[in-house]
């Protein structure tokens, strides 16, 4: 194998400095257009590849965005990709956009304040986007480094400083507890991850209390239950259900990932889905239209949320300042074959 070429190599075969190169590479207006394509020439020539690191160290832009989720709980980590789809597909989102902006991006759980902004000034990142809950003291001890930042489903008041993408996660919770109250149940189970931790998940169980108390129904304790945000935390309430023969002829899961792992327990166990308990789900990962029955939900758009995202932070990197903008997007439900009629 040949030695790569460098940028001396490039200059070389121009017959211009060192310096013009980098001008060329770096887009500053200090070199002729007949230089630049000399050189530009030159380095299709030689099929130069230049050195992201030597290209952040001059003009102090990395080309990469940190997207972060936080280790809140055991279960979280390792494989928050493989516990849930719905990071994979926003992800997917964040890299289209970034991807034509010539940006890459870089994912990682997120354990100590320290330890992220060691991350952050580590890999130099131009940008974070972070998904899920976090202290304010993070946030504090990240602003000082001027990173432009976007949250996602970040309802504490101390997120509003920042660029927020939202989602309508009360009115979406009471349009699927509506839709089973209008198919004609009345014991409606709520499946969750832990409502003290996210207000996330609060504001969804709030959705749900809306809907039964419209209809004059109180919410019964024993139909509530806490769970991981995993296929394997829907699996165990779907066991617990048929163990302690719950009452409930249908649930919501305030994840699609969750009901699908309750669905799997009840089909394991030779109970029909709807047939013995109808399941609504809350997200709409591509999986719920792959499993069978489909899994009927509520949609949110996971890789539009991921590319407002990207946009969000782009526009600040490309502006040199940063800026609060929330945007708030709907939701709409998804009728598939998990919900049946109560006769």
């Amino acid at each position: 194998m040949g030695k790569k070429p460098t940028i001396r190599d490039v200059a070389s075969q121009a017959g211009v400095s060192v310096a013009s190169v980098s001008y060329a590479l770096n887009g500053i207006d200090k070199i002729t257009t007949e230089t630049r394509q000399r050189i530009m020439k030159a380095i299709e020539e030689l099929d130069y590849k230049p050195s992201l690191t030597a290209r952040c160290l001059s003009n102090g832009n990395s080309k990469l965005i940190g997207v972060t989720l936080p280790i809140t709980e055991e279960g979280d980590i390792p494989g928050v990709l493989l516990n849930n789809p719905f990071f994979g597909e926003f992800i997917s989102g964040v890299e289209y956009v970034t991807r034509g902006q010539g940006y890459d991006i870089l994912f990682s759980g997120v354990e100590s304040n320290r330890q992220y902004k060691d991350w952050i000034q580590r890999r130099r990142l131009d940008g974070i986007i972070m998904l899920g809950v976090y202290p304010r003291s993070l946030f504090e001890a990240i602003n000082e480094l001027g990173v432009p930042i976007v949250l996602t489903d970040a309802y504490e008041e101390y997120a509003k400083e920042f660029h927020r993408v939202m989602l309508e996660d009360e009115q979406g919770s009471y349009q699927a507890t509506r839709y089973l109250l209008d198919m004609g149940h009345d014991k409606i189970g709520f499946l969750t991850g832990s409502i003290t931790n996210s207000r996330l998940n609060n504001r969804r169980y709030e959705g749900y209390k809306r809907a039964l108390a419209e209809a004059g129904i109180t919410p019964e304790p024993e139909l509530f239950m806490e769970e991981y945000v995993t296929f394997e935390g829907g699996y165990q309430a779907g066991l617990r259900m048929l163990e302690e023969g719950s009452c409930a002829t249908a649930v919501f899961a305030a994840a699609d990932i969750m009901a699908i792992g309750l669905i799997k327990a009840y089909l394991e166990h030779n109970r029909s889905i709807p047939g013995d308990l109808s399941v609504i789900g809350f997200d709409d990962i591509k999986f719920g239209r792959y499993i069978t029955p489909g899994l009927t939900t509520i949609k949110q758009d996971i890789v539009k949320k991921g590319m407002l995202c990207a946009n969000m932070i782009l526009d600040d990197i490309l502006r040199g300042e940063k800026a609060a903008k929330t945007v708030v997007m709907e939701t709409e439900l998804v009728i598939r074959e998990s919900v049946g009629m109560l006769h």
